[in-house]
């Protein structure tokens, strides 16, 4: 329901602007291979720039792939959140954008080495390394207007893949603003326990 605050910004000719996060956890051996494309996307935006202020057609394409992979692991979702807030003033909107690309990045195990990320490693060397169980993906976005389907309550799967399919549809209809993708753990053979989940990510609903 758009409340009298939202009316009377329209009526100003303000433009609405939302900005929200979204976290899935995927628990099982089986979504590892998710950190590889997580990897290369992530290379691909140090490469634009930075998340907050790079190039938004390259980001959001990595956006769309994200999107895209977590649908086809939703068998192996296990909890999720989401919060966020309407803004009318884009500057409020970039320093809310600001505040959750801080508090992604200090969770534990979503802080990106950009050297580790150009120097993968050696490709001939033995895969001995712990596979972890849990993933957490992190997704901050901005974007123009009123999308019904990202400003509900997020947790249940149904609205989680309404919620997937709409964001690559917002980069579609060029309406996003602004891109933040964080995970953990950052790289394969780092692990996130279930004790750190539960301390670092205590806002997870089950799905």
């Amino acid at each position: 329901m758009t409340s009298w605050g939202d009316r009377f910004n329209q009526l100003s000719g303000k433009t609405r602007i939302v900005v929200c996060r979204l976290f899935i956890h995927l628990a099982g051996r089986e979504v590892a291979p998710l950190l590889g494309l997580m990897n290369r996307v992530a290379y691909q935006a140090v490469e634009a720039g930075d998340q907050v202020a790079g190039d938004l057609t390259l980001l959001g394409a990595g956006l769309v792939d994200v999107c895209q992979a977590l649908l086809q692991y939703d068998t192996y979702w296990q909890s999720a959140a989401n919060e966020g807030d309407v803004f009318w003033d884009e500057g409020e909107a970039g320093d809310y954008v600001t505040e959750l690309f801080t508090d992604s990045a200090q969770r534990y195990g979503s802080g990106l080495d950009v050297d580790d990320l150009a120097n993968p490693g050696d490709p001939d060397e033995p895969l001995a390394i712990p596979i972890t169980q849990h993933v957490i993906v992190m997704l901050t976005i901005a974007y123009e207007g009123q999308i019904p389907q990202l400003e509900g309550n997020l947790g249940d799967i149904n609205a989680l893949r309404t919620a997937l399919t709409a964001i690559i549809n917002l980069y579609h209809n060029g309406i996003l603003r602004a891109i933040e993708i964080h995970y953990s753990p950052t790289q394969l053979g780092d692990e996130l326990t279930t004790d750190q989940l539960i301390l670092y990510y205590p806002e997870l609903v089950p799905l």
